[in-house]
Parts: structure tokens; sequence; C-alpha cells
């Protein structure tokens, strides 16, 4: 599927200029990551995966402070 047709979202706390990573769902076992400053580039990951980066970043396991 094409990216450019698909429901991208970010977060509410993003910089209201768009300087976030946002993503979307491609079909019901990948979601593509990407970042707003540079659209054309998209990471594509398994639901799976996609599912264990949210509970580590939820968890605070990657904050660099």
């Amino acid at each position: 599927m094409n990216p450019d047709a698909l429901d991208w979202r970010k977060s509410s706390r993003s910089a209201p200029k768009g300087d976030c990573v946002q993503v979307a769902r491609q079909d019901l076992g990948h979601f593509l990551i990407g970042d707003t400053k540079n659209p054309g580039v998209h990471i594509r990951v398994t639901s799976n995966k996609f599912f264990m980066l949210l509970a580590v970043v939820k968890a605070g396991r990657l904050d660099l402070a």
C-alpha cells in the first residue's frame, strides 16, 4: 500500500511545527514508523515488534535524562 494513502498518527504532545515521529498501520501484520521532517523515509516493522517498542517507550526505558 502507498504510504501516502495511510492514516498517519502522531503524539498530541508533538511540537506544533510537526517535528515528530509518526506511525501508520500498513496492514494487519506491519506498521510504518516515520519522521515528519523526512516524510519519504519509513521503517517497516512487524506488529509484534511495534508493540514491544511501544511498551518499552511507555515504561520510560528509552528516556535520555
